[in-house]
């Protein structure tokens, strides 16, 4: 069963690249703008998450998949790295499962070229891991 951690990654990867959320059975798409703002997701992602969450969305999935948001947090499926492009896929725990990446309709992708879509990264963190390892290599 895929964690609410991973859904939340699986759409933020997605919606960097350009991929929308079809909600309400298909009848209306959202793509929040910005996705990332400093070191969290955006209002607007937060916004389109608590939607998706409250069930205000009504069916709701990633387009150009055929799994719902809601079956995602069932122990049916996982969310696992495309092997194409290694970006987070929807995976059948059991049973037979398309082997489709959403990636499938994005001309030019994967891109090396490009930075890789990813989550919100805080600075003073990952400042104070470089200066946690100089310290243990120096010490």
């Amino acid at each position: 069963m895929a964690s609410e951690q991973d859904v939340r990654q699986y759409l933020a990867y997605w919606f960097q690249l350009g991929k929308r959320l079809a909600i309400r059975g298909g009848e209306d798409f959202l793509l929040p703008r910005p996705v990332i703002q400093g070191d969290r997701y955006s209002q607007a992602f937060e916004s389109c998450w608590q939607q998706i969450r409250s069930g205000e969305a009504g069916d709701c999935y990633l387009e150009g998949t055929n799994q719902t948001i809601a079956e995602l947090f069932s122990p049916a499926w996982d969310i696992d790295p495309c092997g194409r492009c290694d970006m987070p896929v929807p995976v059948k725990v059991q049973g037979v499962a398309t082997l489709e990446c959403p990636c499938i309709d994005l001309p030019g992708w994967p891109n090396t070229e490009l930075p890789q879509p990813r989550a919100p990264i805080s600075s003073q963190a990952v400042i104070g891991q470089v200066r946690d390892r100089l310290r243990r290599a120096n010490g």
